[in-house]
């Protein structure tokens, strides 16, 4: 890894918050994520399992955890499971854990080899009533892959058909949503980082630079800070290719007089920032530039003002709705004849934003919580609203990340330049 150590006492915590909610005599099990390959004998750089992560912070391959409370040998009511270190395998691949550096990782005291394993796990199965097995429960999942998680259902249900199974991601979407305060920490390096990168970027855009360097710039920003490198792939779009919005080609030449649009956020100890922000390129707004950029600032500050506990995302995202169909006929996008004949459920804003306000954050950049139920303190939200102009050729969006407390929320990008005079002021 690169980040400094974390303290362990924030998987610790997870781990307790999980068991609190287990049913009596319950044993659960976490498996790793596969080891993809990517063509030939290469893989792809390998990503942990993040219900597996959140509970132990062990990001190495083949690993498990097990969670069995009620079990009569004290011992083993938590249990980590490790590839045994492998001298050839070393040599080729690097060091793997040691039992003590993986129980400074974790707080796990009991670590269990992975070739030792299905005798005790046996045994352990044996005494529980319920077993509580982990999958993809992500509403967003798109691939088909039988991965690992879903491998091992199979395999336990084969082996033990009798057994009451319960769904630990319907547990794990509730908890993960709710972020500790040691976790805050956490997302705070990640976003001090992203924060510093974007400064440094602010002093190399210039007309003439190319979409890939400053994705270059990035990347040695978020390494040389001790980031794990990107939370997800970064968005670097200049001129009409901004309103595309995931693009991710990034090989144009950034021209005098157009914005570029930038979504990045760095990876530190497994938790995600995520930034966006749109600058000129030369270093000032055009009239309708600013225009456009100040009426998404407004309803960026719009969404910051009701975005707390007791409100759910859909009425969150109408409300918004609302005041962007305002917004854009101040702006010129829309008459009030649009408003009035528009189709409710293809609201005419639509055209000009069409994509959600926020997201959950977290381990994953869209992390696990609710879509429909009420937002509650603790929760962790991107507020990212934006502004896509097809006639203009424009794309403007604007991101922070917001920490959900009982009265409200605290912008956590607080200081990083958000305003055209901010921006205008820093690229000088």
């Amino acid at each position: 890894m690169k980040h400094l150590p974390l303290d362990p006492q924030i998987f610790i915590t997870n781990r307790q918050r999980f068991v609190e909610r287990m049913k009596p005599n319950s044993i659960a099990i976490f498996v790793s994520n596969d080891e993809v390959p990517t063509n030939g004998d290469a893989l792809f750089h390998f990503r942990q399992n993040s219900d597996l992560y959140w509970l132990s912070g062990i990001m190495q391959e083949d690993s498990m955890v097990v969670l069995f409370p009620d079990n009569p040998d004290p011992k083993f009511r938590e249990v980590l499971v490790l590839v045994r270190p492998n001298e050839l395998k070393e040599k080729w691949d690097g060091k793997r854990l040691r039992r003590e550096e993986a129980t400074a990782i974790s707080g796990i005291q009991s670590i269990v080899w992975l070739d030792t394993l299905d005798a005790m796990l046996q045994t352990w199965v044996h005494l529980a009533d319920n077993i509580y097995l982990d999958t993809n429960e992500n509403d967003r999942k798109a691939s088909l892959l039988r991965t690992r998680d879903y491998r091992f259902v199979d395999d336990m249900r084969s082996r033990y058909p009798l057994h009451n199974y319960e769904r630990a991601a319907r547990l794990m979407k509730d908890l993960r949503a709710i972020k500790t305060p040691m976790e805050i920490e956490v997302v705070k390096k990640a976003i001090e980082i992203t924060g510093n990168t974007f400064d440094r970027l602010l002093r190399f855009i210039k007309p003439g630079v190319m979409e890939y360097e400053i994705e270059a710039e990035i990347l040695h920003s978020f390494l040389s800070q001790r980031a794990s490198g990107q939370a997800y792939g970064s968005i670097i779009a200049s001129g009409d290719r901004a309103r595309t919005l995931h693009y991710v080609s990034n090989n144009q030449e950034c021209k005098d007089g157009e914005l570029i649009l930038m979504d990045f956020g760095a990876d530190y100890g497994g938790y995600a920032a995520d930034l966006t922000r749109t600058v000129p390129v030369n270093g000032k707004f055009t009239k309708r530039q600013a225009e456009v950029y100040n009426a998404c600032l407004h309803l960026h500050n719009y969404a910051k003002s009701i975005l707390k506990p007791g409100i759910s995302i859909l009425d969150y995202t109408d409300q918004v709705g609302e005041e962007a169909t305002t917004q854009f006929v101040k702006i010129g996008l829309l008459s009030e004849g649009d408003v009035k004949n528009e189709d409710r459920d293809s609201r005419a804003y639509r055209k000009y934003l069409y994509h959600g306000i926020s997201h959950h954050l977290g381990i994953d950049v869209h992390d696990l919580g609710t879509r429909t139920e009420p937002i509650q303190a603790g929760m962790l939200f991107t507020i990212e609203p934006g502004i896509y102009i097809e006639e203009e050729g424009m794309g403007i969006r604007i991101e922070n990340n917001f920490w959900i407390t009982e009265n409200g929320n605290i912008d956590l990008f607080t200081g990083i330049p958000i305003t055209v005079e901010e921006i205008e002021a820093k690229m000088k």
